[in-house]
């Protein structure tokens, strides 16, 4: 019996692809299909895939054509897939003509014409573009501008801000430039926004009121209340509303995830987190910082969110402790928060005038957890126990510090019309009630300046 090995993404499963496999078929007796896994897939560049690997995979079996199927999902397992399953032959289209010439060592390889004018890109093309706008002040803007180009079936439509450096470094933009947000709002589909904390609930509320998506940068409101309501708004009008955490999108930071929940450090009783930057620290302490995020908005988010998606949201108990550098203003330099749950505890640490070593310990009753600084933006982590035989290393590939793969989700949600947020809507609004207690100072102590 000749066995026969092709591997594909088969998104959007297309008369090509049927094509294809069926001439695979008929090189061999036998018709192994190697189905690439989402996370493989990224690590190739392809964020745009529009099905999960279940639906790609009962297409492929829905066509009757494989005799097996089977999960492509590190590099290299080509060659541990010919030898497991005794692979006479391999073959793929002729687009990777000379790409797999090492295989010819293990079996034969066959590079086989494509089918023309059809692939699953063009037809991801083919869809209506999402026309996206930036609001906001700061570098952010400038680099999510660039990763919009590496996402298929979005244009970036126009940019609202004041600060006009910073098309310094935006590539390739032809849109509209603007400091009135109604402006923007008139020549898009989906704003991201950056801007102040302040106004997120009425920037984000007057654009769903007018059918518009939205993606903004968490948190989406200072209260619980407003939260919610923007939350139940967007429902209600058929628009997405996605929380903004790019760390949410890595693949090595949902991997941690799930080994910590699948009992790999046995139970987890703390987590730890610190996220500081000292980027700013010039203009704290001039205090120019009307324009600038404070500790809690801009790295209490980020801190809180594996808290809040390890440990649940049902704290039983939580204390905050803040260091101003303008009271008034409630310009925190430094935050502390200790949550205490019924079997658990956690502690964040964050600060943009207080550095500290910016690392992720998740603690069990079996090991631990390590991520190394800036945890925020990891392809690596460690999984340590007592004995350091057993110690484990974890790498995966992050592009675009995750924010390309968040804009792919956003833009799939819109096209789908179902939320692919990776934030939960019980941790936005667990985050929110926490910066309110912290702006109305509850379970609080200020330390002095």
């Amino acid at each position: 019996m000749v066995k026969v090995i092709t591997y594909g993404t088969y998104d959007l499963l297309h008369y090509g692809h049927i094509r294809l496999l069926e001439r695979a078929k008929a090189l061999g007796d036998y018709l192994i299909v190697g189905v690439t896994a989402d996370d493989f897939d990224k690590t190739r560049g392809k964020i745009n895939v529009q099905q999960s690997l279940m639906e790609r995979v009962e297409a492929v079996r829905a066509t009757g054509i494989a005799d097996e199927i089977i999960i492509e999902e590190y590099e290299g397992q080509k060659i541990d897939d010919i030898r497991r399953y005794n692979v006479d032959i391999f073959t793929v289209g002729s687009d990777w003509k000379g790409k797999f010439d090492y295989l010819n060592e293990y079996c034969k390889v066959v590079y086989l014409d494509r089918t023309q004018g059809v692939s699953s890109s063009e037809i991801r093309a083919e869809k209506r573009k999402v026309k996206f706008g930036l609001v906001g002040e700061t570098s952010v803007i400038s680099k999510f501008a660039n990763e919009c180009e590496a996402v298929n079936g979005i244009e970036l439509a126009g940019v609202c801000t004041r600060n006009q450096t910073l098309f310094d470094d935006i590539k390739n933009f032809s849109g509209v430039i603007t400091e009135n947000y109604d402006t923007l709002l008139e020549k898009v589909d989906a704003v991201y926004l950056f801007s102040e904390p302040s106004v997120h609930y009425e920037q984000i509320k007057k654009a769903i009121e007018q059918g518009k998506h939205v993606l903004c940068e968490t948190p989406v409101a200072l209260t619980l209340q407003q939260s919610r309501e923007l939350h139940e708004l967007a429902q209600s009008r058929g628009c997405i509303l996605m929380d903004s955490i790019k760390t949410a999108y890595a693949t090595a930071y949902s991997r941690l995830l799930l080994l910590a929940k699948s009992g790999k450090i046995g139970k987890v009783v703390s987590v730890d987190v610190t996220a500081t930057s000292l980027r700013d620290i010039k203009d704290i302490q001039s205090d120019k910082i009307d324009a600038t995020w404070n500790s809690i908005c801009e790295w209490g988010s980020i801190a809180m969110l594996p808290v809040f998606q390890l440990l649940g949201t049902d704290y039983k108990k939580k204390f905050i402790a803040s260091k101003f550098s303008n009271p008034k203003k409630s310009f925190d330099i430094f935050s502390k928060i200790d949550f205490i749950y019924d079997d658990a505890v956690a502690s964040i640490r964050v600060g943009k005038g207080v550095k500290s070593e910016g690392e992720l310990i998740i603690s069990g009753t079996e090991g631990y957890i390590y991520v190394p600084a800036p945890w925020w933006k990891t392809d690596y982590f460690e999984i340590r126990y007592e004995n350091p035989a057993d110690n484990k290393r974890y790498f995966y590939q992050l592009d675009g510090e995750g924010i390309r793969y968040e804009i792919a989700a956003f833009v799939k949600a819109i096209q789908t019309g179902k939320s692919g947020t990776y934030i939960e809507r019980n941790v936005s609004d667990a985050i929110c009630s926490v910066i309110e207690d912290f702006y109305n100072k509850k379970d609080f102590i200020e330390l002095k300046y």
